[in-house]
Formats: C-alpha cells, sequence, structure tokens
C-alpha cells in the first residue's frame, strides 16, 4: 500500500509531466517560434509550484522522522534552488 503523501507526490509529478508533453505538443501544432515561446513561459511557473508543492507534502510527511536541523536545511536548498534560477 503506498502513503497517501506519496501517492499525491506521483499524481502531482503525473500532472507536471502532462502538462510539458502538452506544451511541447502545442508548440509543434502552432509551429510558431514566438507561441513556443510564450508557452515555454507559462511553463517555467509550473515548474517551482510543483517542486515547492512536492517538497511541502514530502516533509510534511517526514516531520516525524526528520529532525528540525535537516528541515531546515532541505528548506535552504529549495530556496537556494529557486533563487539560482532568478539569478542572473
Amino acid at each position: 500500500m503506498v502513503e497517501k503523501a506519496l501517492f499525491i507526490i506521483i499524481i502531482l509529478r503525473i500532472f507536471s509531466g502532462s502538462v510539458d508533453i502538452t506544451a511541447a505538443m502545442l508548440m509543434y501544432k502552432f509551429n510558431d517560434l514566438e507561441k513556443a515561446f510564450y508557452i515555454n513561459t507559462l511553463l517555467a511557473l509550473v515548474g517551482p509550484v510543483v517542486l515547492i508543492i512536492t517538497t511541502g507534502i514530502a516533509l510534511f510527511g517526514l516531520a516525524e522522522k526528520i529532525s528540525a536541523t535537516r528541515m531546515i536545511c532541505l528548506f535552504a536548498g529549495i530556496v537556494l534552488i529557486l533563487f539560482s534560477l532568478k539569478a542572473k
């Protein structure tokens, strides 16, 4: 039996992958660089949101098993990943 938190993470990742595949098919269908750029920009919003949600669910599910120090380090790592995406 799959844990509830793990099942939600799996569903979110399947959704995220489906959005990526759908975006690729739309880019191919429109065959326009400007529209492809716009679609890709929208994908840039989906990725970090899914990362934050899935990580939050995982940490909530592991809260009893992970020390507070380790949880802080994980959140700091996520913040650094998101910061590096915005850095020039």
